[in-house]
């Protein structure tokens, strides 16, 4: 055996206990999820494939030709009794594409598929897309939306940096073969858009976030509701906020819907992230709320504060504290498997239960919105405890 082929063997055996790892779920938590020792993806998880070139000729030093940044932000969907992602995969020259991996478990032992996805392009091709979220829907399709990103040519001449963000729609029957719609057709830029899983009034129902700008939320009130009449013509007409922004919250910069909500006897359960600015910049965190079944636009639970903030090494990467999520799972058996990324580098895994997480939403207070108001709650469950302890 060469010398290169032994690097090539150690490189495989050394890729192989990394898929292989085995994930354990933290000893102490809240009582809401259990949050896992490992990222369940990471850049290092992608193919050896898709980053060397194995042609000892062409590679004699057997080098990284095609280097992965970071693995984050995954749609995701149980399909064939695997735990299925669509991950967000960023290339060491900042272009972002989908991969699929899947696991037989949901916690560890994530391969990714031979090939990444090929996304077909709109009418006018995008430089960038990512962050996709996955919706089996009642037509039948697997809907997949997404953020497509293109240089804003109406920028000052020389501003390489500004972008207009448009939601991109695709669907498909296999996770495989992909067919491009157009493009969600808005007045204002569109980055955090979701499909709600069943018709409403007998039309596709989209859960948006306008935007002024690439970035700046601006005059955009929070996440919005809009009805479609055609999904493979998509259009905005009329936007109403559902869930607002509001003033010395997580959520006053903006929020945004993650995946589409989960269906409960209770109501949708409902993941979101939000943004607060602060000295380190923009912070993002999950936060959770809860809409009628009868009417998907009419909050009914409002849990004050985040319901999962950065921890630890979380709040460390390219894009530092920060968490996001656009993928979850729920199991028939009622457990709940959440995907997020962890300051725009790597992908992690907590579970929970439907009870649970009903639970938590019903029953957490909600943001009194002043100083005064949180102290109120919190005397009133120290009093509550006291009764509670006297009698035990």
């Amino acid at each position: 055996m060469s010398i290169f082929q032994e690097k090539v063997k150690s490189l495989r055996t050394h890729h192989e206990e990394l898929l292989n790892k085995k994930n354990h779920p933290q000893e102490w938590g809240n009582g809401i999820y259990v949050r896992y020792t490992n990222p369940v993806l990471t850049a290092e998880h992608t193919p050896l494939e898709w980053r060397y070139d194995f042609d000892e000729k062409d590679n004699p030093f057997l080098m990284q030709r095609i280097m992965v940044n970071a693995t984050l932000n995954a749609g995701a969907i149980k399909w064939q009794d695997k735990y299925v992602l669509v991950v967000r995969v960023e290339g060491a020259d900042r272009k972002s594409f989908f991969a699929v991996a899947e696991s037989p478990n949901g916690i560890d032992n994530f391969r990714f598929w031979d090939y990444p996805v090929t996304m077909p392009d709109d009418i006018v091709p995008a430089t960038n897309i990512y962050d996709m979220r996955l919706t089996q829907h009642e037509d039948g399709w697997i809907y997949g939306i997404f953020c497509a990103e293109r240089h804003d040519d109406n920028a000052p001449a020389g501003d390489l940096s500004a972008a207009t963000a448009t939601a991109a729609i695709a669907r498909t029957k296999d996770l495989k073969n992909w067919q491009r719609l157009p493009d969600l057709k808005t007045r204002s830029q569109q980055r955090n858009v979701v499909l709600h899983p069943e018709f409403v009034d007998g039309k596709y129902a989209l859960y948006t976030r306008p935007q002024d700008g690439f970035i700046d939320t601006g005059s955009g009130g929070g996440i919005g509701w809009t009805l479609i009449n055609d999904i493979t013509n998509a259009e905005v007409c009329d936007e109403t906020i559902i869930e607002e922004r509001l003033y010395h919250t997580i959520k006053e910069v903006k929020n945004g819907e993650g995946p589409h909500p989960i269906k409960t006897p209770k109501g949708w359960l409902h993941l979101a992230h939000g943004v607060r600015n602060c000295a380190a910049g923009l912070r993002y965190v999950l936060y959770m709320y809860m809409t009628a079944l009868d009417d998907p636009t009419r909050v009914i639970a409002r849990p004050g504060g985040y319901f999962m903030a950065p921890e630890g090494e979380e709040r460390v990467g390219d894009v530092s504290n920060v968490l996001f999520a656009n993928g979850w799972i729920a199991d028939p058996d009622g457990k709940v498997f959440i995907y997020y990324a962890s300051s725009d580098t790597r992908l992690h895994v907590a579970t929970s239960t439907i009870e649970q997480l009903v639970d938590y939403c019903m029953n957490t207070p909600e943001d009194g919105l002043t100083t005064s108001k949180s102290v109120e709650t919190l005397k009133t469950l120290i009093d509550k405890n006291m009764k509670t302890l006297k009698t035990l």
